[in-house]
């Protein structure tokens, strides 16, 4: 066939054809009031709690369930600085909090809440060994337990790793969640950007004083820019009719944009020290005045990493466990993007029940 002779429109031009898609057409147009509805009325952070305690604009949930508790040892979850911690309470069938809940721990979460610009100078000192070793010690104090395990997401899995190193004897267990340690790789374009031959974080910190969450949230977006721009909505539009997809869909949308600043001299440090020239993997990252040395970390380790991840490739999860001096080490590298570790259906359903059955054996019960 010619290209001359060629109308990509052409199995739009028959009656048959064209019936066809304007009636699918029309039904996704009469679906919109619906569409709109749900979209207004979607609810995240689906599980009951109550706030047991506020430093700055951090808060402490403690959640609520109807399931008797079965172990002494409570559980703390950390997220990143970056986005809200809801995504791991996202919709009741999409909660990793509810699965500990139903499996009977006691779980609280850390809520870092929203720097204000006089936050800008606020460290990764401040943060680990001022808000989480509080925090921390709250949950030992409201629970009576000596120890805790710590669950830690993301940026939130690194801070927590600092924390462990520091205060091994306050920590039970620790399972890290698609957590970036060691960036020597560099396999990553978020690396790549990250470079210092490519990035001056003083002129942007020094500029703004806070990282920006417009900023983060398009350089986010534009690490995958075909799935975030065209092939999202695409499959919005297919699947416009479906009201448990709309309410998954818009859940997400509100929690990909709820964007929050990072604390400037926190931002600055974990790109320069973190990112750039990879101290922590070496040995050589310093909290303050305290050397982070990651093999001071004994308990028991549960390292979580995802497969199909483009924010934290497994590269730089995997060689925690080499780096520790725990000898109970386990790692599961599930089939998942970054926030499908938390939120997949087959996350859900095959990752989150043996978490819990691992922890589940290394605490004490009631």
């Amino acid at each position: 066939m010619s290209t001359a002779s060629f109308n990509p429109f052409a199995a739009f031009a028959t009656p048959p054809n064209f019936m066809k898609h304007y009636q699918d057409f029309a039904t996704r147009m009469a679906a919109m009031p619906r569409v709109m509805e749900i979209a207004k009325s979607v609810k995240v952070g689906a599980t009951p709690h109550e706030v047991t305690y506020r430093e700055d604009q951090l808060r402490v949930l403690c959640y609520q369930s109807d399931v008797e508790k079965q172990y002494r040892t409570p559980l703390l979850v950390t997220f990143a600085l970056v986005n809200r911690p809801y995504i791991l309470d996202l919709l009741p069938h999409k909660s990793v909090i509810r699965h500990f809940l139903n499996r009977g721990f006691d779980v609280y979460l850390v809520d870092w809440g929203v720097p204000k610009a006089s936050d800008r100078h606020l460290t990764l000192h401040d943060y680990v060994e001022g808000y989480l070793h509080n925090v921390v010690n709250h949950v030992r104090e409201r629970t009576g337990e000596d120890s805790i395990s710590l669950l830690g997401y993301c940026m939130g899995g690194t801070l927590s790793a600092m924390y462990t190193s520091l205060h091994q004897e306050l920590i039970r267990n620790f399972i890290l969640m698609a957590a970036p340690i060691d960036w020597s790789q560099r396999d990553s374009l978020l690396s790549v950007w990250t470079d210092e031959k490519n990035f001056d974080v003083d002129k942007v910190i020094d500029t703004f004083g806070n990282a920006p969450p417009g900023w983060l949230q398009g350089s986010f977006a534009m690490l995958k820019p075909v799935t975030n721009m065209i092939e999202k909505y695409i499959g919005f539009y297919d699947r416009m009719t479906d009201e448990k997809f709309l309410e998954e869909f818009f859940a997400m949308e509100t929690w990909a944009n709820d964007n929050i600043p990072v604390a400037g001299e926190t931002f600055r440090q974990f790109v320069k020290d973190l990112y750039q020239k990879n101290l922590l993997a070496k040995g050589e990252f310093r909290l303050g005045d305290k050397p982070i040395d990651l093999a001071n970390i004994t308990c028991p380790i549960l390292n979580l990493t995802a497969t199909r991840d483009h924010l934290v490739p497994c590269g730089q999860s995997l060689p925690f466990n080499d780096l520790v001096g725990s000898q109970d080490r386990k790692t599961i590298n599930f089939p998942a993007g970054h926030i499908g570790l938390a939120v997949g259906s087959k996350a859900q359903r095959d990752l989150w029940p043996r978490a819990c059955d691992w922890l589940a054996e290394r605490s004490e019960e009631i």
